[in-house]
């Protein structure tokens, strides 16, 4: 299937299929969900003047957070680093050894599930969980009585302020973490008390965020990534900027065209609620969640939310024009109970009978749907998940506006963006769209798998830390 030609939306066939009672209300879900070619437009113009006002002095609420991670790899890179990524299910750790030739690298990796009572926990709490992460990892590696300290790169996926390479002050918690002590205060000394404390040899070199790292990582593969994206339980996108650019570093006088990689943070776009088109199903889920009034646009476009929002439309439909009759749809009720993944299976299940969804329905949420419900059930997903990759591309849309980009390819990392069917396509139309493209012009920005950019992103960043510093972070 190319770019330009997603999947079409089986609005007519389902409104056609359906009993006479349900057409009302599934109109007006599509109507809230349908964002026209004018209104991403829109939206874009306003997302570049947000970019903009969040590299000023006076910021804005789209951080912009300047990174110090100063250009692109050479191809040259060499070492061996360690990397911790801290996800937001997930705990990781790797052994990255950079190897001659552009795209050369050998890796070494493990997972640490993070338990659910860690995001709400304290800092100790938290801190000693990664310590003691690491120290197995180091263990399993026979480093863990290294006389010399291990250099580690650490992925703190976060919005953070640094004010240099290897130190990060967290703004605020986002992917539904709410631990006190930590907002407004440096990680990297509270991780290092942990690992002293637990004598893990370890020294942190490098803060990285994973969009970061994914622009760095992509970049070393493939040398027309431009700008590196995630889009997994978050939404991100990071680019290279101008230091002369960037009025909220004038007083650093650094060259005008040093270029550094800046982590948007991007995700808190329109917080003020001026122009993205929410719904009552948006209101809910921002309510519900620990930091209502954050993180607007990543609450409607990433996976951590899609899931709900299909759970609060079907619980909506329920209620008011009874979808699942005479059924149980208590698990239904029940918060999170749906995900991304749920979503994914009922788009690949294009077959008449739609037995996949079916018994997905019936496997995990107690409910057999009726023939015309199943059939409604696949159009709500195909819906929030086509809104969700049209808002998407007004994020790269701006940045490459913003920056004059006519042409480069996006790297992107994150489950829903290689495991969503038609979520390339359906972002890639939007991108069409939004920066009118010629019909007969094949699509001159385009979205990549991205290389992983939580390990070697990271390792490669730490490496261009220790190179600009001439060795001294490893002392």
């Amino acid at each position: 299937m190319s770019a330009g030609n997603p999947p079409k939306p089986l609005g007519c066939q389902v409104l056609a299929e359906i009993p006479p009672d349900y057409v009302p209300a599934v109109q007006r879900i599509e109507d809230m969900f349908t964002v026209t070619t004018d209104k991403l437009k829109q939206i874009t113009e306003h997302f570049v003047s947000e970019l903009e006002k969040g590299l000023s002095l006076e910021g804005g609420n789209i951080p912009m957070n300047v990174t110090w991670v100063m250009g692109f790899p050479t191809g040259n890179e060499h070492g061996k680093y360690f990397t911790l990524d801290m996800g937001g299910t997930n705990l990781r750790v790797c052994e990255v050894v950079l190897t001659d030739g552009r795209g050369k690298y050998e890796i070494v990796q493990a997972k640490y599930k993070m338990r659910e009572e860690l995001k709400s926990g304290t800092a100790d709490q938290l801190w000693g969980f990664i310590a003691d992460c690491l120290g197995e990892f180091l263990e399993e590696r026979h480093l863990r009585h290294s006389p010399e300290k291990v250099p580690l790169a650490f992925t703190f996926s976060y919005p953070v302020t640094q004010p240099s390479i290897r130190n990060g002050i967290l703004q605020r918690w986002t992917k539904d973490f709410n631990i006190d002590g930590v907002e407004g205060h440096d990680v990297v000394p509270q991780l290092e008390a942990a690992l002293e404390q637990k004598n893990v040899p370890i020294k942190i070199i490098a803060i990285v965020n994973d969009t970061t790292g994914t622009l760095i990582a992509s970049s070393y593969e493939d040398p027309l990534i431009q700008i590196g994206s995630i889009f997994s339980t978050g939404c991100n996108a990071a680019y290279m900027e101008n230091c002369g650019s960037i009025p909220k570093i004038k007083d650093k006088n650094l060259p005008p065209d040093t270029p550094v990689a800046i982590n948007t943070e991007y995700g808190a776009f329109d917080n003020e609620r001026k122009v993205l088109p929410l719904t009552p199903f948006d209101g809910e889920i921002d309510r519900a969640s620990p930091r209502p009034g954050q993180q607007t646009y990543e609450k409607m476009v990433a996976g951590l939310y899609l899931g709900e929002l299909l759970r609060l439309v079907l619980i909506q439909l329920h209620d008011t024009n009874g979808l699942f009759k005479g059924q149980d749809i208590s698990r239904l009720r029940q918060t999170h109970v749906v995900d991304s993944s749920f979503l994914a299976t009922i788009e690949e299940d294009v077959s008449e009978a739609m037995g996949d969804i079916f018994n997905l329905f019936d496997r995990q949420l107690g409910i057999k749907p009726a023939p015309h419900e199943l059939k409604i059930v696949r159009y709500m997903v195909e819906l929030i998940g086509t809104r969700a990759a049209r808002l998407y591309a007004c994020g790269i849309a701006a940045i490459c506006k913003k920056k004059n980009i006519e042409s480069c390819h996006v790297g992107v990392d994150g489950s829903v963006f290689n495991k969503y069917s038609h979520f390339r396509e359906r972002a890639a139309q939007a991108l069409r769209e939004i920066l009118d493209w010629p019909p007969d012009l094949k699509d001159p920005v385009t979205l990549h798998s991205a290389e992983d950019g939580s390990g070697v992103g990271a390792a490669l960043i730490a490496a261009l830390a220790v190179e600009r510093s001439d060795g001294s972070l490893l002392s």
